[in-house]
C-alpha cells in the first residue's frame, strides 16, 4: 500500500502564489514511480496538471505551462508542486497522485494512488 498526504492549499489572491506538498510513505512505495499532480473544479472532470518521471523529467498541462513547477525530493519522499501568477480559474481540488508505471510508459494517465485532496481557491 501507498500513502500520499497533501498539504498547503489555501486562499490567495491573483497573482500570488502557493506551494503544496505530497509526501509518499507505505511499504509499497518506491522512488522509481511516476509522480503527478491533478486538479478538478466544481462542475469539472479532474484533469492532469504535471507529472515528474524518476530521472527528472516533466511535463504541464497548457493552462499551468510557465507558471507552475513540479519537483520531487527523493530523499524525503516528497513531491512538490510550485504555483505562480494564479488566476481565479486555478480554483480547485488538487490532488497528488502515484503510479508504479513509468511516466514514459503512461503512468501518469490512470494513477493507481491518490491523495485525499487539498483545496487550493484564488480569489479577486
Amino acid at each position: 500500500q501507498v500513502h500520499l498526504e497533501e498539504s498547503g492549499g489555501g486562499s490567495v489572491q491573483t497573482g500570488g502564489s502557493l506551494t503544496l506538498s505530497c509526501t509518499a510513505s507505505g511499504y509499497g512505495y518506491d522512488s522509481t514511480f511516476c509522480m503527478s499532480w491533478y486538479r478538478q473544479a466544481p462542475g469539472k472532470k479532474r484533469e492532469g496538471i504535471a507529472v515528474i518521471a524518476s530521472d527528472g523529467g516533466t511535463n504541464y498541462a497548457d493552462s499551468v505551462k510557465g507558471r507552475f513547477t513540479i519537483s520531487q525530493d527523493n530523499d524525503k519522499n516528497t513531491l512538490y508542486l510550485q504555483m505562480d501568477r494564479l488566476k481565479s480559474e486555478d480554483t480547485a481540488v488538487y490532488y497528488c497522485t502515484a503510479d508504479p508505471l513509468s511516466c514514459y510508459s503512461g503512468g501518469y494517465s490512470n494513477p493507481k494512488y491518490w491523495g485525499q485532496g487539498t483545496q487550493v481557491t484564488v480569489s479577486s
